[in-house]
């Protein structure tokens, strides 16, 4: 249950009898219509999709929301990115509020990165900056205590 009240309920694999394929398709109905069908934006410049590589006639977006791994080709499923499938978007959207932590940080020459970070929640959303438009990165439940004191510090020195 989320303690902010703006953030949606969980949409728990358990609630399709274990089946990925509903699953799945039921989640990522929710990642078309907040990404896709409603055209989001963030401090008024426009979310984009990365769309590529596409797996199962999904984008590169949805993927990186809901699983993990290093490897494009190997990453896997996490339930806990799978279940709040529903929260990028209002994260987002609230930036502002007091609950939220947000900051830049520059990945090479090329890429900035905005973090939004809900510390109550454990929850970040991770922006890629492309300059006349954003992508939504990635976003995931921090699972370990010393990542999310990493978060903070990272808050910290950056804003």
């Amino acid at each position: 249950m989320a303690t902010i009240d703006w953030l949606p309920s969980l949409i728990e694999f358990s609630s399709y009898g274990g089946s990925w394929k509903p699953y799945l398709e039921a989640i990522y109905e929710v990642f078309r219509e907040d990404f896709v069908t409603k055209k989001p934006s963030f401090r008024g410049r426009k979310l984009g999709l990365k769309r590529y590589p596409e797996y199962a006639g999904k984008e590169a977006t949805f993927w990186h929301l809901i699983t993990e791994g290093e490897i494009e080709a190997d990453r896997t499923p996490d339930f806990r990115r799978c279940e709040r499938i529903r929260w990028p978007r209002p994260v987002i959207e609230n930036e502002a509020d007091a609950e939220v932590l947000v900051w830049n940080e520059s990945r090479g020459s090329r890429d900035n990165r905005i973090h939004i970070y809900l510390p109550k929640e454990r929850y970040l959303v991770v922006l890629a900056d492309r300059g006349n438009y954003i992508l939504p990165w990635t976003a995931y439940y921090v699972q370990h205590e010393n990542s999310h004191d990493r978060y903070l510090k990272r808050h910290a020195r950056h804003s």
